[in-house]
Parts: structure tokens; C-alpha cells; sequence
């Protein structure tokens, strides 16, 4: 009889994973997290005004932008490029997600403006 890795035989349970590290609000703003559903799951975000959580959101999307002109540029400048569809299939996933981003700004803005 097989047993799956991490079960001991005779064990009638699954293992137990491990507990996901905590975050902060600004780790979350600082890696690109710019959704407010999200960033409504951190305590302090309430405590916040909207203007300050406008800031944080706009400081959140300048970086998810940075981050995907990044990876972009990186994958722009993988060798052989021509030779590597899954490359070029990554750089369209890359723009897909700058467009999504460019639309979730342009609602975010609207949706804070009136807000304010």
C-alpha cells in the first residue's frame, strides 16, 4: 500500500500545513497589493481616511506598474527571444496585465474622487 508524503501509515489525517506568514499593510502597499478589497482585510485600513487610503492605493499601482515594466523589460531581453514562444506568451501575459491595471486605476480613481 502507497502512502502519500506526510502521512504516516495508519494516520487518518492529512498533514498539517503550515500557517501562512503574517503581513502589514504597508508590506502589502510596498509589494503592489493596490486592490481595496484586499487591503480592507488588514484592521488598520479601516481606521484610516479616505484620502490616506487613496494614497496608499495610488502608491500600491505605481509600483504594480513598475513591477510589470519590469518583468517585461526582463523578458524582452531573454537570448534568443525569437526562438522562445513561451516567452513571447509571457510578454503578452505581462501587457494583459498592464491593461488591467491601467483599467482597475481608472476606476479606482473615479471611485475615490467621489469619495472625497
Amino acid at each position: 500500500m502507497d502512502v502519500e508524503p506526510g502521512i504516516e501509515k495508519g494516520s487518518t489525517s492529512a498533514p498539517q500545513t503550515p500557517t501562512p506568514p503574517t503581513i502589514t499593510l504597508a508590506a502589502a502597499i510596498d509589494l503592489g497589493e493596490y486592490k481595496p478589497d484586499y487591503l480592507s482585510t488588514f484592521p488598520e485600513w479601516h481606521s484610516l481616511s479616505t484620502h490616506i487610503q487613496w494614497e496608499f492605493i495610488r502608491k500600491a499601482l505605481d509600483i504594480r506598474h513598475r513591477q510589470l515594466i519590469t518583468h517585461y523589460a526582463e523578458l524582452s531581453n531573454t537570448l534568443e527571444f525569437s526562438q522562445k514562444p513561451a516567452v513571447q506568451e509571457a510578454m503578452k501575459n505581462v501587457e494583459k496585465q498592464l491593461k488591467a491595471l491601467s483599467r482597475d486605476k481608472e476606476k479606482l480613481y473615479i471611485e475615490y474622487s467621489t469619495k472625497m
